[in-house]
């Protein structure tokens, strides 16, 4: 699916419209770019690495393919850490990278119009500003819609080297 930018009205807000994978942290919704996605498996404890930082897991071999998992959970501070049989790990495709996210559960996949994404508001978040793309409105649902491949090739979560960002 393309992506349409979302600069109704002139504003240059920087989100797009297109389609979402929604999973939930805590009490939160969030929401990521579906074509960054490319499986959801249950959660199986990874393989620890030591002087990880607390957030990075480890890794599983998924099909001869060595993947770091990331628990958005410890990433964020949201919610408390517990692996549940509704525990999953979303497999992202991200540039020439593999990456796992632990979710406390997946909802769906959703199509979001330009102008049911809004501008975040500007304060101080556990998640860095320039990784949330806007707030998503679906009917009574309010999601924060994050920039998972600009949150995952960024320095502080050191999962990639700067090098193989540059392509």
């Amino acid at each position: 699916m393309a992506y349409e930018h979302a600069t109704a009205g002139g504003s240059g807000e920087g989100a797009c419209a297109g389609e979402f994978l929604t999973f939930t942290l805590g009490p939160e919704e969030y929401a990521i770019d579906i074509l960054k996605v490319q499986e959801i498996r249950g959660y199986d404890p990874p393989t620890t690495i030591a002087n990880a930082p607390p957030f990075i897991k480890g890794v599983i071999n998924l099909r001869g393919t060595i993947v770091p998992i990331v628990d958005l959970r410890i990433k964020f501070g949201v919610g408390t850490v517990e692996y549940t049989p509704f525990t999953v790990v979303i497999i992202l495709n991200i540039g020439k990278r593999v990456v796992g996210i632990v979710v406390d559960s997946v909802s769906d996949v959703i199509r979001l119009a330009a102008d049911q994404i809004h501008p975040a508001p500007e304060f101080a978040a556990v998640v860095s500003g320039h990784f949330i793309e806007g707030l998503g409105t679906l009917d009574d649902r309010m999601l924060i819609v994050v920039d998972i491949a600009g949150l995952m090739l960024s320095s502080e979560m050191a999962l990639v080297d700067e090098a193989a960002t540059q392509s």
